[in-house]
């Protein structure tokens, strides 16, 4: 299909990204429109994308295909009264408000077609992962244009959205738990002698590659730590620290918080 037009409402960091991967991914500057708060923020972001930034929602909602509110789950009712005389059910509003319910913006925007995003921050460099459900006026088109979009910056999977507090805790949340680990790692090799340059080039290189070997590989995450766990070797004597440390339990005490967080803001929006 031909690129549609977006109009991103709340050009802040995730927004941002997604302007500057529409960019990447074959966008014209003139087919983006970003509102943004601050004035310095419109100069800076017409500087670096070559896109129309503007301090009005109204402007930049205009006649575009696909609206990405991209803004703090609290400031959701605001945006959406300020845009609820102009949207068209030719439009398609795509949320990426962690928490925030799809029946917040149908009860604001009647009729008009919604969808509830994911993403993450990867997205920056193309290699994110967005989970996403539709509303009951999504259509065809409507979801073939928000799958565009959001595939811009990444992998993508339509989900039910019962589901989307997890994927908040698992994939939104997720790349800090990934950014932790690595900063524990390279601690841990600094106090074991490395240089910390060493240690840095060292624990960001083994964390991309295996990555890239677990996204790759048709083997499990359980296969391909067995293929690296020797009997009575070095890794065996790490894995033993950690799971008798509570590795796992911890994780899943994070993903339970994270999750739970995700639902208490989108009810606090909720009830408003």
């Amino acid at each position: 299909m031909t690129r549609p037009s977006v109009g991103i409402l709340g050009a802040g960091s995730m927004g941002e990204i997604f302007a500057h991967g529409l960019l990447r991914a074959g966008w014209e500057p003139e087919e983006l429109t970003l509102a943004v708060r601050r004035p310095d923020r419109v100069r800076d972001l017409e500087h670096t994308t070559g896109a129309k930034a503007t301090l009005s929602l109204a402007e930049a909602a205009e006649d575009k295909d696909v609206l990405i509110v991209s803004v703090k789950p609290k400031d959701v009712p605001t945006v959406l009264g300020e845009i609820s005389d102009l949207v068209t059910p030719t439009q398609v509003v795509v949320s990426v408000a962690a928490g925030v319910p799809v029946s917040v913006f149908e009860d604001a925007l009647p009729g008009i077609p919604v969808v509830r995003a994911m993403p993450n921050t990867p997205s920056a460099v193309d290699l994110g992962m967005t989970a996403y459900s539709i509303g009951v006026a999504v259509d065809g088109v409507h979801a073939e244009r928000a799958e565009v979009v959001l595939a811009a910056v990444g992998d993508t999977l339509r989900v039910s959205e019962d589901l989307l507090d997890a994927v908040t805790a698992v994939s939104g949340t997720g790349p800090a738990y990934v950014f932790l680990l690595a900063e524990a790692l390279i601690e841990a090799a600094i106090r074991e002698g490395l240089p910390h340059h060493a240690a840095e080039r060292i624990v960001h290189q083994t964390v991309r590659g295996a990555g890239e070997l677990l996204a790759l590989s048709d083997k499990s995450a359980f296969r391909l730590r067995g293929e690296v766990t020797s009997p009575g070797g070095t890794t065996a004597a790490a894995m033993h620290v950690l799971e008798d440390g509570g590795f796992r339990a911890l994780m899943e005490n994070a993903v339970r918080a994270a999750a739970e967080r995700s639902k208490e803001l989108g009810e606090k929006v909720s009830d408003r």
